[in-house]
């Protein structure tokens, strides 16, 4: 079967195509006929050899892509959540060869729940991940209803998503954005939008005087954003930042490993799609020997919408 990634680490250029044998589903294991792959700013560290380290133990080609949708071709002994024939999506672990970038893939059944009605391939590759990442960090923070909630890269991916899901949750939120992102971030429902940039904690505060009592660091600027949090307030961070702060404030980080088997919260995730609560964004389709070219655009930033391979 074919996979997209890498024997040698580098940059885009890196990324090509291989053959490797394929793999059959086990007890609790749903192989997948993989139709789409979203390209993650995460798949650039495995390309890139910034996770050499945790690579090591595995041999090449090193294949990246957490989140893939597709088709169910086989299904192992005690099953029951798919069957042969469903369209699923689902969210990968990369490790070695075994990454989204594959034609074919072999899952925990916990990992995969069947795509929202009315969504094509492309569309369902692009949410578990992302979906899962935000869900997550909503769930650390535990804010309630009529709580404040600020999200920082709030027109990317997870940024996106984590509106969406906050303002499911019954949350206000105060979201960053450019001018040129302004109408997207209010359209994915913010109720209040300052300007991004070094100073996005200040003007977070003009707004909300008391501090908001939440933050996600969508845009992954660290302790620059504790200003715009109250006493005792709480930030989720996605890349591993956890200082002690200032105030009582704490700092969660979020590593959506641990919820790759969370089955129940992807398949919610399923159904707020469906219902209209949570919307899917495309920017741009490759084919498989078209990946260093997605992964050149995701690099160059400003990409609104996701990239996806499709096989």
């Amino acid at each position: 079967m074919r996979v997209v990634g890498v024997t040698e680490f580098g940059g885009p250029e890196a990324l090509r195509v291989f053959e490797v044998p394929e793999s059959h589903a086990g007890p609790g294991e749903v192989r997948i006929s993989v139709r789409a792959a979203a390209v993650n700013p995460t798949d650039t560290l495995i390309r890139s050899g910034a996770r050499a380290e945790m690579l090591a133990k595995f041999p090449p080609p090193y294949v990246p892509g957490m989140d893939v949708a597709g088709i169910v071709d086989e299904v192992g002994d005690g099953v029951t959540t798919v069957k042969v024939g469903d369209t699923v999506m689902a969210i990968v672990l990369p490790a070695g060869s075994h990454g989204g970038y594959s034609e074919s893939i072999v899952l925990p059944a916990a990992s995969v729940v069947r795509e929202p009605r009315g969504v094509t391939h492309v569309e369902a590759c692009t949410l578990p991940m992302n979906g899962l990442t935000a869900r997550q960090a909503l769930d650390l923070l535990a804010l309630s209803p009529g709580q404040a909630l600020a999200v920082t890269g709030a027109a990317g991916g997870f940024g996106g998503y984590v509106i969406q899901l906050a303002k499911a949750d019954g949350l206000r939120v105060i979201a960053d954005s450019s001018e040129a992102d302004e109408e997207l971030v209010r359209n994915l429902g913010a109720d209040i939008v300052v300007r991004r940039g070094p100073d996005v904690a200040e003007r977070i505060r003009a707004e909300i005087p008391a501090g908001v009592d939440g933050l996600t660091d969508g845009s992954v600027q660290s302790g620059a954003l504790v200003p715009a949090v109250r006493d005792g307030g709480a930030i989720a961070t996605v890349r591993g930042w956890a200082d002690e702060c200032e105030r009582g404030i704490t700092t969660r980080p979020v590593s959506v490993r641990s919820y790759a088997t969370e089955w129940a919260k992807l398949d919610t995730l399923r159904q707020q799609v469906e219902d209209g609560l949570v919307s899917l964004r495309v920017a741009r389709t490759f084919t498989p020997q078209q990946a260093g070219e997605a992964h050149r655009l995701l690099e160059a930033g400003g990409t609104r919408g996701r990239l996806v391979i499709e096989f």
